[in-house]
């Protein structure tokens, strides 16, 4: 039987939006033909009664018509195909039109199927509808569906589906729905759509116009809803309220408006007391109506976490650096700092409070596993026992900075909390004016029960400066600097190694530091940073100031597009425990975990990437989240396990005071490390100035390191250099001659490509002395899509300049530079350069990197055959590139009929001559080529 996934492959057209039964039966009417040797599939129409070549369209066509038919009871003579729909004079055809049983000539609904682009697709449609004056329409692709009712020209409601044949309008729009019933009928699930998509149709058809603050609006609208979920949940006879049950526009707003007033009673702090929907009647209506078959109660909020980046990320939140962090990051933090109900957390960078709501989260599972209460699907809107309540009122806190931050954070916590927050609108690292807040008689209003339980917290009951929390989570922002003096002469790492106070610095420095302070001894840290405090030599200093406070635990490197589309910054998890003589002793030397994300989680456009199963299919779990594609934990066992399972047993390995008396398999844990990119080193044997990289602890890196060192002799390029250094850092002007001057894209594998090479003035090369090169100099590119090349400078280039992205090694008398440089283009000295180019960015080594760099010393004779296998390479491949310019110019010759000089000793030979001689004497042909033909 013909299969519509086969047909469906590579296609904007599926059927996942199609029950199986229907599938199979359109499956069933397929038939095949062989035309010009290929095999096309076939299908009687089953309203035109006639074959039909089967397009993936025409497949999700009859599915439609199928489930018409047999699903919602239309009669097939009331059902037409390719029904034209006139637009003045022009005609267009509509795909499925089904008409009024009474009125057999009166347009009812119209299908549309052609567009896989919905946004073309929903135009198109009403285009029809308006023409026609059908009252409602659909869209689908197969993979999802869309249904509408006209209620004037231009104006389309959504509806949650059209009514069957012995149903009016009416009996859809006035159905009174309960919990169980939008649990039922949930349009994100049935129809694989996101909450941030539907946000996106409703600016397109109506908040972009609507004269509003679109975040504002969309926040109210949302906030309001999950108010009513919440309580329909605890009440499941109760019915929802935020629906469109046929009322007056201007009745919904006031029944919406009462609802948002209730909810700011339940919920306070997010919104003002006197705040009012500024949507029209009309917008609201519409809004509502996108919204109300929806679901955003689930077991990890993570349908409005989409939303909120999605709202938040149009508010420029990105400018300051800060970027939510996706959950799958999140969970894999909290699983491994393993938080106790007993424990107190905070998030010092809250964002949209995803750390503090997966640690309520993952807490509250395992209060409810030692009760024996099952979770189910609607986990986040049930009432809770009295201990998960105690939890999240006495032991989780969180600030930010970022006003609209904060009340999304509120309302997130807010709802995990079951009606307790403690988030903060303050400056974490701008502690020594908080009192300008929290004496503030509107910031009390808000915040004061918050702060008086963060209060309870402090070291010292008078001052803000250590807190004494088991466990701090945070993400901080990561772009721009802090240049406030009186912010800055409060922190060590602003200090340079003289001891004086830096005139600018870093944010996320900053917050390593202030962080630390939060923490109690023994407690522990997951704190998010870019590559570069991990790997930059010059932030060598903060990496020893982290390693004095506290024991290294792990660092996670994330992969680049965890963070897109707001960044494709690099950035890696540092986890870390302050010493305490108890929970974590001091140790000298102790093993660090490092692990790289290898599956990235996002595409490069920074959508989503999703497990499959062979189908095809998007893999969901127990609460119908799609499951995203990482190797960062197990979810649910759909998944294999990963890094987080990998840390837990290491941290059982080393009894780490979080995970107890936990027992530790070898078995596993080598079973684990075998299918991740983990790996252990020493904290004496950490490398390159301390570098916490954990890419740069990769198998591949370490396993070519050590068979380097293995060698019976090796020396570093430091040792074995007189000169290292680098080029011009400016932008010379270029001439056609001068003084040769060499780019990174100059410097090839094994060679010097002479036709890339730019010439500067003499005069201009005078002031670039520093990076003067001579024949037998190493060149080495140092940065960019060119990073890690190596080559010698030839005897035929007596003297040149560079740029600042190269590197020049002159060395020693005894090494032989031939050698070294065709061990930095192998496998084992490439690997050594690129591990310690791993930037934030794009790869980039500084020049004091490569002192470290070891190489093997071998034989003399072996050094010289090396070098004879170089220059007998750039022989050949001068060789031939000249053959191949003689090629050119005999090419050119034949075709242009160049005339010869008289005086050169040379005749005018034609073209045909050439060929009827069959021969290539050089007497026929330019001096210029005598050299070359001796060459053939």
């Amino acid at each position: 039987m013909y299969s519509l996934s086969d047909l469906f492959k590579n296609t904007s057209h599926d059927d996942s939006a199609f029950d199986t039964e229907t599938i199979s039966a359109i499956e069933s009417m397929i038939y095949t033909k062989e035309q010009r040797g290929k095999i096309i599939p076939f299908i009687k129409c089953i309203i035109r009664k006639k074959e039909i070549r089967l397009t993936p369209e025409e497949a999700v066509r009859q599915l439609y018509v199928y489930k018409l038919i047999h699903e919602y009871g239309y009669d097939p003579e009331n059902i037409r195909v390719e029904h034209g729909i006139s637009f003045g004079r022009e005609v267009k055809r509509a795909d499925i039109v089904i008409f009024e049983k009474n009125h057999p000539n009166a347009e009812y609904i119209i299908v549309e199927v052609k567009k896989p682009n919905s946004r073309e697709g929903k135009a198109q449609l009403k285009s029809y509808c308006n023409a026609s004056g059908a009252i409602m329409g659909v869209w689908t692709n197969g993979q999802e569906f869309a249904h509408y009712h006209r209620k004037e020209p231009n104006y389309f409601e959504n509806i949650p589906d059209i009514p069957k044949a012995n149903q009016k309008l009416r009996d859809i729009l006035h159905e009174r729905w309960t919990i169980s019933d939008l649990e039922a009928k949930d349009r994100l699930r049935d129809n694989r759509k996101s909450l941030t998509s539907l946000i996106q149709e409703m600016e397109d058809e109506v908040l972009a116009n609507a004269g509003v603050d679109v975040f504002e609006e969309v926040f109210k609208l949302i906030y309001t809803k999950l108010f009513d979920e919440m309580k329909s949940t605890r009440d499941k006879s109760r019915v929802l309220e935020f629906r469109n049950y046929g009322d007056t526009d201007s009745d919904l707003k006031a029944n919406i408006q009462a609802l948002f007033n209730q909810a700011m009673r339940k919920w306070p702090g997010v919104f003002n007391d006197n705040n009012t929907i500024s949507l029209t009647p009309s917008h609201l209506a519409v809004c509502v109506s996108a919204l109300q078959e929806v679901k955003l109660f689930n077991s990890n909020l993570d349908v409005i976490d989409d939303a909120f980046e999605y709202l938040m990320s149009k508010s420029a939140k990105g400018e300051k650096g800060q970027f939510f962090t996706p959950r799958y990051v999140i969970d894999m933090c909290v699983r491994m700092l393993n938080p106790q109900k007993d424990e107190s957390m905070i998030d010092t960078a809250a964002g949209s409070c995803g750390f503090p709501v997966h640690t309520i989260f993952y807490v509250w599972k395992n209060i409810l596993a030692e009760k024996g209460i099952e979770q189910s699907h609607l986990f986040t809107a049930e009432e809770k026992p009295a201990e998960c309540q105690d939890y999240v009122r006495d032991k989780v806190f969180a600030i930010d900075f970022d006003e609209k931050a904060v009340r999304v954070a509120r309302t997130l916590n807010l709802i995990a909390g079951d009606g307790r927050t403690n988030v903060l609108h303050l400056n974490t690292l701008d502690y020594g004016r908080w009192s300008e807040s929290t004496k503030a008689e509107e910031w009390i209003d808000i915040y004061n029960d918050g702060w008086k339980g963060l209060r309870r917290h402090r070291k010292d009951k008078d001052s803000n400066v250590d807190f004494m929390f088991d466990i701090v989570m945070a993400n901080p922002p990561f772009a721009g600097d802090i240049q406030q003096k009186e912010i800055i002469y409060r922190y060590e790492l602003a200090k340079d190694s003289k001891g004086k106070y830096a005139s600018k610095i870093g944010r996320d420095i900053l917050f390593i530091e202030r962080n630390i302070h939060f923490l109690k001894s023994g407690g522990r840290m997951a704190i998010i940073l870019p590559q570069g405090r991990f790997n930059n030599s010059s932030d060598k200093y903060i990496r020893d100031f982290i390693a004095r406070e506290c024991r290294i635990l792990a660092v996670i490197g994330l992969h680049e597009n965890v963070f897109k589309p707001h960044t494709g910054t690099k950035t890696s998890v540092l986890l870390v425990q302050k010493w305490d003589d108890d929970l974590c002793p001091r140790r000298d030397d102790y093993p660090v975990f490092f692990a790289t994300m290898r599956k990235p989680g996002k595409d490069n456009s920074g959508e989503k990437i999703y497990v499959r199963d062979s189908q095809g299919n998007i893999l969901r779990d127990s609460h119908f989240h799609p499951v995203v594609s990482h190797d960062l934990y197990n979810h649910e066992g759909l998944t294999e396990d990963g890094i987080a399972e990998a840390f837990i047993e290491f941290a059982k390995r080393e009894g780490l005071s979080f995970f107890g008396d936990a027992r530790f398999s070898e078995e596993r844990y080598r079973e684990l490390v075998s299918g991740l990119e983990v790996s252990e080193v020493m904290l004496s044997r950490l490398e390159n100035y301390f570098t916490l990289g954990a890419e740069y602890y990769a198998k591949g890196y370490v396993y070519a390191a050590r068979k380097v060192q293995a060698c019976r002799k090796s020396e570093t390029l430091g040792n074995m250099s007189q000169i290292l250094t680098d080029g011009d850092h400016g932008s010379p002007e270029y001439f056609d001659d001068g003084i040769p001057y060499l780019l990174s894209e100059t410097v090839q594998t094994g060679y010097i490509d002479k036709s890339k090479i730019r010439y500067i003035t003499p005069e201009k090369h005078e002031t670039l002395r520093k990076s003067l090169t001579h024949p037998r100099d190493i060149l080495v590119t140092k940065t960019g899509v060119y990073f890690g090349k190596s080559a010698v400078m030839p005897n035929d280039i007596p003297e040149a300049n560079m740029s600042s992205h190269v590197a020049m090694i002159r060395l020693k008398n005894e090494y032989n530079p031939y050698f070294v440089s065709a061990f930095l283009n192998c496998n084992y000295g490439y690997s050594q350069l690129r591990r310690r180019g791993i930037k934030a960015t794009r790869p980039e080594i500084a020049l004091l990197e490569f002192d470290d760099i070891r190489v093997p010393k071998m034989s003399d004779e072996f050094d010289s055959l090396i070098e004879s296998i170089t220059r007998q390479a750039m022989t050949a491949r001068a060789d031939s590139e000249s053959l191949y310019a003689f090629a050119q110019s005999i090419l050119n010759d034949a075709i242009h009929f160049t005339p010869r000089n008289p005086d050169a000793n040379t005749s005018v030979v034609s073209f045909s001559q050439v060929f009827s001689t069959g021969r290539m004497d050089a007497e026929y042909f330019m001096p210029k080529y005598d050299e070359l033909l001796a060459h053939l």
